[in-house]
């Protein structure tokens, strides 16, 4: 078999990771869960020039052997694949994505701090924070509005587990 490699790669490039994983499984003869694009595509690109243009050597094969003997080995037996559906899914329902950070005070709480000599007071809202009359969808907006420079805004205001009292 003819295998042009240049051709081969620019194909799984365009795959999705799911593709890839389906590609693989026709490749090697089981199954892999990981998600990593670069990974899949360097392994089956070895596996195809591998089929075509033969394996490794006696040789090579034989020292990989005594390297193996010397390394450590997987305590863990691997989790069960889930199951693979034929076709990917490119539009898989989302979990909504909770919005709330448990580090933050509830609505309505005014955050204070002590900050060059003056006193500041942020307005926890329910959508964002209220700060000299602006609207911050951040608290580190609001500490880089204070400071002129990006700041996490849990360190400036000193709350959650950023040495802050929780």
């Amino acid at each position: 078999m003819e295998l042009n490699v240049a051709q081969e790669l620019s194909i799984l490039k365009r795959m999705t990771p799911a593709e890839l994983r389906v590609k693989y499984r026709e490749t090697y003869g089981e199954e892999n869960r990981s998600g990593h694009k670069d990974w899949l595509i360097k392994r089956i690109i070895w596996r195809l020039q591998a089929l075509a243009e033969g394996d490794l050597s006696e040789r090579a094969r034989h020292r990989t052997l005594e390297l193996a003997n010397d390394a450590d080995l997987r305590t863990n037996a691997p989790r069960p694949p889930k199951p693979v559906s034929v076709l990917p899914q490119r539009h898989a329902a989302r979990k909504a994505a909770s919005t709330a950070d448990d580090r933050l005070p509830m609505p309505g709480t005014v955050i204070t701090r002590q900050y060059k000599g003056e006193m500041l007071q942020v307005h926890v809202l329910t959508s964002g924070f209220a700060y000299n009359g602006d609207v911050y969808r951040t608290l580190s907006a609001v500490a880089k509005a204070i400071t002129g420079t990006h700041t996490n805004g849990f360190l400036f205001f000193r709350m959650g587990t950023y040495g802050g009292a929780r």
